[in-house]
């Protein structure tokens, strides 16, 4: 399996350039078609403006995204036409509460979802329900950009977090063109379970399964010794020197995450590298 069909979501000009850069360089690689979504995105929400509120008033945040979406594209269409490779661009513009219908519907069809990470002070509101739509409606794996735009190639060394979920696993299979490249793939398992038919052998099916594929691995076992499983991922991640981390998203609800925290979203907080997700 590669890689034929990379799509990224555009709402923020000042990401353009990390988003289309790490696109292309994949593109390159694995020959494959480059497809941007601008999305002009309207953040008035149904319900805001009293009963009888001035129409223009609605109409120029509506003209604004318009605007908003034709820019985005012009600056995508600009610095792709610069590379050599096959690209296509689509704009449009979205509510923020239904931004996540227009991003399903293009990303379900493609292989590989390569998004910005979404928190920090200088990321937009629409950043998150833009990456949830892709992992939960468009079922697609999701190559998250850390802040610093550095551009994934060639890892040579990967982390897998893995717990035995169906959302880890999946992420497995939709890494493996990187696993199968990585001089070093290091299966990471947090406080395995005691109980179970993997509990003497934690991590032993994966690896198995990934050695048959052609990949080369070890199986980490960590102890929780820090108060978030993000924080033990993180460290080993630094301390094995990895360059990107394979995880599933999502085991819990997104409600959940969202209020009582999660490694997903730990991650996507704290994550200096890479993070390739699916759910």
């Amino acid at each position: 399996m590669a890689y034929k069909s990379l799509f990224s979501v555009l709402t923020d000009p000042a990401l353009i350039p990390g988003l289309l850069d790490q696109s292309t360089t994949l593109a390159r690689k694995y020959d494959a078609h480059v497809e941007a979504l601008c999305l002009g995105v309207d953040r008035t929400q149904t319900g805001y403006y009293y009963a009888g509120a001035n129409a223009l008033v609605l109409q120029e945040t509506l003209t604004r995204a318009h605007e908003e979406a034709d820019h985005l594209e012009a600056e995508a269409s600009r610095i792709l036409g610069a590379q050599d490779v096959r690209w296509g661009t689509d704009s449009g513009v979205a509510q923020l509460a239904d931004i996540g219908r227009h991003v399903a519907a293009h990303a379900r069809f493609s292989d590989l979802v390569i998004l910005p990470q979404p928190y920090g002070e200088d990321r937009s509101a629409e950043l998150e329900p833009v990456l949830e739509a892709a992992l939960f409606e468009g079922r697609v794996p999701v190559l998250v950009q850390p802040k610093d735009n550095a551009v994934l190639l060639s890892p040579k060394s990967v982390l897998v977090a893995w717990n035995e979920s169906p959302e880890c696993l999946a992420a497995v299979r939709a890494a493996l063109p990187f696993l199968r490249e990585a001089e070093a793939v290091r299966v990471v398992v947090i406080d395995p379970p005691t109980h179970g038919p993997n509990r003497s052998d934690p991590g032993g099916l994966l690896s198995q399964y990934l050695a048959r594929q052609g990949v080369r691995v070890e199986i980490d076992v960590l102890s929780k010794t820090l108060p978030r499983v993000a924080e033990v991922i993180l460290r080993h991640a630094v301390d094995t020197k990895s360059d990107m981390v394979v995880m599933g998203a999502y085991g819990h609800s997104r409600f959940r995450e969202a209020i009582l925290g999660g490694a997903t979203r730990d991650m996507l907080e704290m994550c200096p590298l890479p993070v390739l997700m699916a759910h």
